[in-house]
């Protein structure tokens, strides 16, 4: 079988992914797509390959190439659609919502006044997100309403079309940790809970993690919120209610994973490699 690996960095936890494709029989060729252009009409070399495994940084480049692949009936992990969901956090709560899911309540505007209403509605503390973004950046607690006109009008004039939808969420007194569950073809493999005494919690911004069991309600919440966005490969993050227990805060389509292989004894990468090639496989055996 060969497999494409698209990339626009060639990271850490892309140089492991080769290495646990090693042995597993696939060629698995890295193209870094900065330096490619895809005809609509004409697959060409694309049409070589069985599968894709987008390892794209750039969410722009993981969307566009995705489709465009899709169109040609390649099956690319994770599907255009996964990565359309999780890239929108407004996209994601809907998608959780729907399926049941339990989340941190949220209201969404479109418009200055509607996002002071929002956040009256929630109340204060209440925490402030652009939609699209990763590492725990622009994420905002505004303690009163002085606070939340102050990132409202700074988010309207900053001109971005992402700024202008005013996405507001109950600030969770969490016990300084959330949870990072990674889920592989539906299946929950490791989970890590990430410490800090600040209030978020992302390891970008310096948060300690260790592994965790995941089992239990950790384990349930985490497969089906994977299976809310059709999820091949992602990883949950969730964080527990003083009151109403776990919630559900996001879902990552282009999860990391390089400090989480030792800190929970799980070879992540080779879990990833098997279930690709799997998949693989299974195409087969259904075209024959």
């Amino acid at each position: 079988m060969r497999i494409a690996m698209t990339y626009t960095r060639l990271r850490t936890e892309e140089r492991m992914l080769l290495d646990a494709f090693e042995g597993t029989g696939a060629t698995v060729e890295p193209i870094d797509v900065r330096t490619e252009s895809f005809d609509i009409d004409d697959p060409g070399r694309w049409s070589g390959y069985d599968l894709v495994l987008d390892r794209c940084v750039s969410l722009r480049a993981s969307m566009t190439i995705s489709h465009v692949l899709e169109r040609f009936g390649l099956r690319c992990v994770n599907r255009a659609e996964t990565i359309e969901v999780c890239s929108d956090k407004l996209r994601t709560s809907l998608a959780l919502s729907a399926a049941g899911l339990p989340q941190p309540r949220t209201r969404v505007a479109v418009e200055e006044p509607g996002a002071i209403e929002a956040a009256e509605q929630i109340g204060y503390p209440a925490v402030m997100k652009p939609t699209v973004g990763s590492w725990g950046r622009l994420l905002a607690r505004v303690n009163d309403r002085d606070a939340a006109e102050a990132v409202i009008e700074h988010r309207a004039t900053l001109g971005s079309s992402q700024q202008q939808v005013h996405y507001v969420q109950e600030y969770v007194a969490k016990p300084n940790a959330d949870f990072r569950v990674f889920v592989v073809g539906g299946d929950p493999i490791a989970a890590i809970v990430r410490r800090s005494e600040h209030w978020v919690t992302n390891t970008a911004r310096g948060a300690k993690a260790e592994g965790v069991a995941v089992n239990g309600e950790l384990a349930d919440l985490s497969r089906r919120a994977a299976e809310a966005v059709r999820g091949d490969v992602v990883a949950i993050d969730l964080f527990e209610h003083p009151e109403r227990g776990l919630l559900v805060n996001e879902v990552n389509h282009s999860m990391e994973f390089r400090n989480s292989v030792d800190t929970t004894g799980v070879d992540i990468p080779g879990v990833v490699a098997q279930h690709v090639c799997g998949l693989v496989e299974s195409a087969r055996a259904v075209a024959s």
